[in-house]
């Protein structure tokens, strides 16, 4: 996982960063001149290890409506208000401080305890998503207002904590140390707080997508055709094949332990990778379930390249995180089972003719 700027440089020199990264003044290429390379097989070539990290999510926040994208105001904001987090999560704390004592936001959603590590060992991203140089407010670009469409009447997506703690199979995938946290792996391939790194490497008839986040291996047949045998691998089954300078991915047979706000069983994504200039890639994606969406939705971001190799993310099946989840509901379950017989007892006690309930 890589660590975030040198917090303790200052407030001015995250901004002074944001404003002057040479990844923003490479992110505005020119549509239509760039001639990708192409490898040995005479493949477009993606190779390399790229970053999704960003301040932008997949749906847009209501407050922009159906613009796309941002005026440089709204960008100087969102972006500004990041970096004083940073910087405030930086300057000198009391040491027994409590996460619960945590006055600020920590980034998607998150807040106070919720935030779970301080802000230098999360990777969120520092800047507004820029596609062919636009700050975009949204991932999605279709529908219009940058949001899901609504589920079809009747579908009912599951929350994956109703059986939080019950035993080690009811917990989620990440949890468990089986995939990755989040949509991390996709498709669609999502940004989340840190390890949004990924190394494509291709072959004559295939390409294998690294994702730091768990050690996830996303596995592309390219020319080949979707299973029939009824298995439905973590990350579904891709198979690919090339248009010109793009790269083209056609992922069905997800397994519900997967599902995409609820989509699995009937569920395609259709993603295109294109480099568009020597350090980016455009990345668009295309979802579609007739079973849970009248309409299919879609939208489009673009990797930078991240710096450095992968390394691995030791996440292992049964880790401490697990077992301290398991113990917790267990001692949940048994003070809850205390206060019951504590009340029960109380109420044996009670005189006849003054039970629960009667008027005295």
């Amino acid at each position: 996982m890589s660590t975030k700027q040198l917090i303790a440089l200052g407030f001015g020199a995250a901004m002074s960063a944001l404003i002057m990264s040479p990844l923003l003044a490479a992110a505005n290429p020119t549509p239509g001149h760039y001639k990708a390379p192409l490898n040995n097989y005479g493949q477009p070539d993606l190779e390399g290890t790229w970053t999704n990290s960003t301040l932008t999510v997949l749906e847009r926040p209501k407050e922009y409506g159906a613009r796309l994208v941002m005026t440089p105001e709204e960008v100087k904001k969102v972006e500004g208000d990041d970096a004083k987090m940073y910087a405030a999560d930086a300057a000198p704390r009391d040491p027994k401080f409590k996460t619960t004592d945590l006055p600020h936001e920590c980034g998607k959603g998150f807040s106070g305890a919720g935030c779970g590590y301080n802000f230098a060992w999360i990777d969120p991203g520092n800047n507004i998503m820029r596609v062919n140089g636009e700050p975009r407010s949204s991932f999605i670009t279709d529908p219009a207002d940058g949001r899901l469409p609504p589920a079809k009447p009747g579908v009912v997506v599951e929350n994956p904590y109703l059986h939080y703690g019950e035993n080690p199979e009811n917990q989620t995938l990440a949890e468990r140390c089986l995939s990755s946290f989040g949509y991390s792996a996709g498709p669609v391939m999502l940004p989340l707080l840190y390890n949004n790194n990924y190394e494509i490497a291709q072959s004559k008839d295939t390409v294998a997508i690294v994702v730091e986040m768990v050690h996830d291996v996303r596995m592309i047949r390219i020319g080949g055709k979707h299973r029939t045998d009824g298995g439905r691998p973590w990350m579904g089954d891709s198979i690919g094949w090339y248009e010109g300078p793009t790269l083209v991915v056609e992922t069905t047979n997800f397994p519900q332990a997967t599902a995409l706000h609820g989509a699995w069983k009937e569920l395609k994504v259709t993603e295109r990778f294109t480099r568009i200039a020597a350090h980016r890639i455009l990345y668009k994606f295309k979802v579609e379930d007739p079973s849970v969406w009248d309409r299919p939705w879609s939208g489009e971001y673009e990797f930078s390249p991240s710096k450095g190799r992968i390394f691995e993310y030791a996440c292992h099946e049964g880790n401490y995180a697990l077992s301290g989840i398991l113990a917790g509901m267990r001692a949940d379950e048994s003070a809850a089972e205390r206060a019951k017989a504590a009340g029960t007892n109380k109420t044996a006690e009670v005189p006849a003719g003054q039970g629960v309930g009667k008027k005295q």
